[in-house]
């Protein structure tokens, strides 16, 4: 029996950065992997979306090229190839797993390609071999949720319904792509394949897609949606599904909706699978875990989706190394309220910190400032000019306790404000700090100076 200090169970953005940050500072490590090492944000979810979104966008450039003062004589000869977009994205996959998989071996971490089995606090068994560990990180990721709607199930093995995960291989292009729900991952496969040429509309049982976001991105998204084709339908209460058709009723009345394809996506559900010999501590959106990440069980810890914090890869590799950083002896935690979410759309939306609203509900003196895309020289350039920035800080003191922004570098731009509310900055210091120009970024800093006094670039 082989032993471990460390055993992480997952391959994901968690899993491997906690196994390449625990053979960093000297411990023995394995890493257990059913799939592919990269889980699913390498392998089906942020990168290769990222990779057809890109796809897209240069498809979209060239439909739009008189813009830029570019004349192409039949644009009916602007081709998508659609297997050739796939390839690149496979290939983007490939280069990105191969290499998180070299970078594993190059730390001297062992990895197990199979499921495991945690049979105690200290036994892992994987494909009939027993490996015996001093700490176990549960790393496992989520899968999609699936609904409870008649007729979901057997259309779901008819090939009709698709997940997130089938979505990005399709073997065509659909005419129509119906997407169930109106959150993240929805806003971004509608904007990707209304760029392509699809018909595509969100059917959303809720009134307002985004509703984690503060009310002007949120508000703005559904325009910049609507404007581009993109379909929404409210308060929509699926009845049923019959193959490619959903039967629902709208605001009383019953409509019918046909699609080529159907995108479920309505949240994710922790995989907790193999953990059935442990008296691990669970709620309904996953595993109990502290600040530290340690679970009921004092060896073992939890990360990433499976703990249910927050379902994003980039927070799951922070998890990763404070879990490691714990076991080893260090007390590492991570600060929740900056947590950067991004949505990649076009626009982008980049946003950290409080909303308006959640802002006044913690009971801050609250003050806005929101600068607007079009009055800054690089969008202008870039003939990009939909989105704005808001700031939202306290009145007192000019700490900045939120940021919201929608423009076609956002989730970059994001990180700026997630760097200064982790000083607990203020606006003078998003004011005072020179921002090349032109850049976007120069939209942060006009928006400080809203909040102290006037922006300079637009007239108040």
């Amino acid at each position: 029996m082989t032993n471990y200090d460390i055993s992480v169970i997952g391959g994901g953005p968690g899993g491997y950065v906690a196994a390449i940050k625990a053979a960093q500072m000297g411990a023995k490590t394995a890493i257990i992997e059913d799939g592919n090492i990269g889980g699913v944000c390498l392998n089906w979810g942020c990168i290769p979306t990222k990779t057809l979104l890109k796809s897209a966008k240069v498809y979209k450039y060239m439909m739009n090229s008189e813009k830029y003062g570019i004349d192409l004589e039949n644009k009916s000869n602007v081709k998508i190839n659609w297997e050739n977009m796939k390839d690149r994205k496979n290939k983007v996959v490939s280069q990105l797993t191969g290499g998180v998989e070299t970078l594993l071996k190059k730390n001297s971490v062992d990895i197990y390609n199979g499921f495991a089995n945690i049979i105690d606090k200290n036994t892992i068994e994987v494909n009939n071999e027993k490996i015996n560990t001093k700490n176990i990180i549960i790393a496992t990721g989520s899968s999609p949720r699936l609904p409870d709607i008649p007729g979901f199930k057997e259309s779901m093995e008819k090939g009709y319904i698709v997940t997130s995960k089938g979505v990005i291989d399709l073997d065509n292009l659909p005419k129509k792509l119906l997407i169930l729900g109106g959150g993240v991952i929805s806003v971004e496969f509608a904007t990707l394949y209304n760029a392509l040429g699809t018909e595509v509309t969100i059917l959303h049982r809720s009134e307002k897609i985004l509703r984690s976001l503060d009310d002007d991105i949120s508000k703005k998204m559904n325009r910049i949606l609507k404007k581009d084709g993109v379909k929404i339908v409210y308060n929509c209460d699926i009845q049923k599904i019959e193959d490619n058709k959903i039967m629902t009723i709208v605001k009383g009345k019953e409509k019918v909706f046909e699609g080529d394809k159907i995108l479920t996506s309505i949240g994710r559900v922790p995989n907790l699978k193999g953990l059935e010999n442990i008296d691990i501590k669970k709620y309904k959106k996953g595993i109990i875990t502290d600040e530290y990440m340690r679970t009921n069980i004092d060896n073992i810890y939890a990360i990433g989706d499976v703990n249910g914090k927050y379902m994003l890869a980039h927070v799951a590799s922070a998890e990763g190394i404070s879990a490691v950083e714990n076991i080893l002896g260090e007390k590492s935690t991570i600060n929740y309220n900056t947590v950067p979410s991004c949505i990649y759309s076009f626009p982008e939306i980049g946003v950290s910190g409080l909303t308006e609203k959640e802002a006044k509900e913690k009971g801050y003196d609250v003050i806005t400032s929101t600068f607007p895309l079009a009055a800054n020289g690089k969008a202008l350039a870039e003939g990009e000019t939909d989105g704005f920035i808001k700031i939202v800080s306290d009145d007192k003191y000019k700490e900045i306790l939120g940021v919201h922004i929608l423009a076609p570098t956002a989730t970059d731009m994001i990180a700026e404000a997630v760097t200064t509310m982790e000083l607990e900055g203020t606006a003078y210091e998003l004011a005072k700090a020179i921002h090349p120009h032109p850049t976007l970024s120069e939209t942060v800093m006009e928006a400080a100076h809203g909040i102290i006094d006037k922006p300079i670039h637009i007239f108040r």
